[in-house]
C-alpha cells in the first residue's frame, strides 16, 4: 500500500504562485509514474502534470509554461510549482502514484485563485 498526503494549497490572487507537495509513505516499490491531477466543481478530473522514474515530464495544455513538476526521491515527495495562477486554476489538486495494475490517490488539497 501507498499513502499519499498533499499539502500547500490555499487562497492566492491571480498572478500569484503556490507550491504543492505530495508526500508518500508505505511501499513505493514498483511505482513508475507520479503525477498531479485536478478537479473543479462540475468538471471532470484532468491531468495537470506527471513525472516518470527517468524524470520525463508531461503537462496538461492549460498549465504548460506555468507549472513545473519535480520530485525528491530521498523524501518520497513530489512537488508542483504553480506560477501565474489564474481563476480557472481553482480546483482540488490530487496526487497519484501508479504501479502496474494499481493507482494510489491522495485526498487532495484545495487551491483557490481569486481576488
Amino acid at each position: 500500500q501507498v499513502q499519499l498526503v498533499e499539502s500547500g494549497g490555499g487562497l492566492v490572487q491571480p498572478g500569484g504562485s503556490l507550491r504543492l507537495s505530495c508526500a508518500a509513505s508505505g511501499s513505493i516499490f514498483g511505482i513508475y509514474v507520479r503525477g498531479w491531477y485536478r478537479q473543479a466543481p462540475g468538471k471532470q478530473r484532468e491531468l495537470v502534470a506527471i513525472i516518470s522514474n527517468n524524470d520525463n515530464t508531461n503537462y496538461g495544455d492549460s498549465v504548460k509554461g506555468r507549472f513545473t513538476i519535480s520530485r525528491d526521491n530521498a523524501k518520497d515527495t513530489i512537488y508542483l510549482q504553480m506560477n501565474s495562477l489564474k481563476p480557472e486554476d481553482t480546483a482540488v489538486y490530487l496526487c497519484k502514484y501508479t504501479r502496474i495494475g494499481r493507482d494510489y490517490w491522495g485526498q487532495g488539497t484545495q487551491v483557490t485563485v481569486s481576488s
